[in-house]
Formats: C-alpha cells, structure tokens, sequence
C-alpha cells in the first residue's frame, strides 16, 4: 500500500507502461472488458476519482464508485467482510481513505488487486505521476535533486520513497512539529544508498532548495486538520512558502511542482505555481497515464498484488 511495495524494477515497468498509455490510451482496450474496477472514496478527490474512472474506460471497464455511507461499512460492517464481497463482483480494488491501517486491512482480505490511492500516511499514485513527470522533463531521475518544502504529510512521505527508489537524491525541509516520519526517512536512506542517492530532512528551505532541479510543496492543510489549528499551522509553516525568491536559489533548470489543489499565496505565490517553471498541469494529466498503468501492471502480474 505504498511506494516500497513496488521494486526499482517494478517502478522503471510502470512508468514505462505509463509512456505506452499516454501514446496509445486504449493499447489495452480489451484489458478490462465487460468488468468494473470498485473505487472506495472515503475522501472528496478530482484528480484520482476523475483519472481512475478514465483509466478504467480506456481499459475497456467501467469505474464504480462508493462512500461509506454507501456501503455496510458505515453500519458496522467489517472492512474484511466488504472486501471479500467486492472482490467477487470486481477485478481490482481503489481505496482512497484517512485511515492507512483500514486500507491495508482491505488489501489483505481483497483476493483482487487493491491500489492506494491515498491514505493519511501514503499518496503513491502521486509519487508515481510525479516521477514521471520528472522524467518527461530531464530524460533521467537518476542524479537529480529533489526539493520538498512544507509539511511532513502522506505526499512528502511517498515522494521520498519513490525519489529513493528511483536513484534521485531527495531534501525535504519540514518544521519540527511537522516533520516526516521517521521511519520512512530511515527506510528510504537504506534504499537510497543502495543505489548511491541520498534521503536528507533538514529545517531549513532554503538549504534543501538550494542547487535542486525540482522544488516541491503541498498544500499546508490537509482534510481533516482540526479548524482551531489552522492558523497556527499557517503561522508556522509561513516560511516554508515557496516564492520567486526561493526558486532563485535552485538550479537554473528547476522546475515547480505542486499535487493540487494549491493555495495561492499559502504554501506558494501565484507567480511561482502560474509561471513558465510550474509543471502543476503535467502532474496532473500523468495521475491518468500512470493509474491506468497501475491498473495494467496489476491486472497483468507485472508487479505485486497491491501498490
């Protein structure tokens, strides 16, 4: 249910796979014919809801969509109970919700394959339509030097698992209170060095920008966020906000990245998200080449049962 489900091999597959969707979106037509791809949403989403139900289509199935409240989850019943019934109506599962744990229970009783499409400790479908966006711009992750700048959260967590996968060196500047989970950040050191990259987590934006070739941040509240703790949220992450003066400091060649959706003049300016640097509109067009190749991946044996 995360990036490190996937292998160096597994990753280099999918994003490949993903080129091969964009270039023929319905190469795989026959893929999914006549079957549905369940989508349990817990959250509000535009990206992943829109993207999944497109990819599923292009599969040649049909994407079905739920909440709790319309299921027998919200009466009580087990999470291990629904994914076992789903699992004989679908080929393969999306979760999106709040509790990582229940959407590994869900994986682990669902026979199917069963995608994270978001949880409050992991976002790897974005990690992955970020790498590949990456890719489109410099050629290569390898060597390259990532650049995120906020808060601690479920995107910085996948974000640094999939740079460290990738063989890109990767900073992250987050405030102590908010930082990134430690063990994550020890895990993904493990597999950095394995391939000569380097995970660093440091106070300071402008050190962890300085020189990189991509600069990341994330919107500062997340769903969820208790509504008295917004403004001090907001007062503490103020200097991480990504501005003009802060891209100055990165490579010449840098570019801005942001996963939507995004607070002007919050975690970045208008100038730096709406300018010719901002690779937003990318990002969010490759969360489709890279969910339907996901989906392939998965339906196909390529990689792991979940991801």
């Amino acid at each position: 249910m995360e990036v490190f489900d996937l292998t160096r091999d597994d990753l280099a597959a999918v994003l490949d796979l993903a080129v091969e969707a964009r270039e023929a979106p319905h190469g795989r037509g026959d893929l999914l014919k006549g079957e549905i791809v369940f989508c349990y949403f817990s959250k509000p989403s535009t990206r992943t809801r829109v993207s999944f139900a497109a990819a599923a289509a292009r599969l040649g199935g049909e994407a079905v969509f739920a909440g709790p409240d319309e299921l027998q989850l919200g009466r009580g019943e087990t999470i291990e109970d629904t994914a076992m019934a789903i699992s004989g109506y679908a080929r393969a599962a999306v979760v999106r919700t709040s509790s990582h744990d229940d959407a590994a229970r869900f994986a682990a009783a669902a026979p199917i394959p069963v995608v994270n499409a978001l949880t409050g400790a992991h976002h790897p479908c974005q990690a992955l339509a970020d790498l590949m966006t990456i890719k489109d711009r410099f050629g290569s992750l390898e060597g390259l030097r990532v650049a995120y700048v906020g808060a601690g959260n479920n995107v910085a967590h996948s974000l640094i698992q999939a740079c460290a996968l990738a063989g890109a060196d990767v900073a992250a500047a987050v405030p102590g209170r908010l930082s990134v989970d430690a063990a994550i950040v020890e895990e993904a050191r493990v597999a950095a060095a394995a391939v000569g990259a380097s995970v660093e987590v440091v106070d300071d934006p402008t050190r962890a920008v300085r020189g990189a070739d991509v600069v990341y941040t994330d919107a500062w509240m997340s769903m969820g966020d208790p509504e008295d703790e917004r403004e001090a949220r907001r007062l503490l992450l103020r200097p991480y906000r990504v501005t003009a003066d802060l891209m100055a400091l990165a490579s010449s060649r840098a570019v801005f990245m942001h996963c939507l959706p995004a607070h002007r003049g919050d975690e970045v300016t208008g100038e730096v998200i709406d300018g010719d640097r901002s690779q937003v509109a990318a990002q969010a067009e490759n969360r489709l080449h890279t969910g339907q190749a996901m989906l392939a991946a998965l339906l196909e044996g390529r990689v792991g049962g979940r991801a």
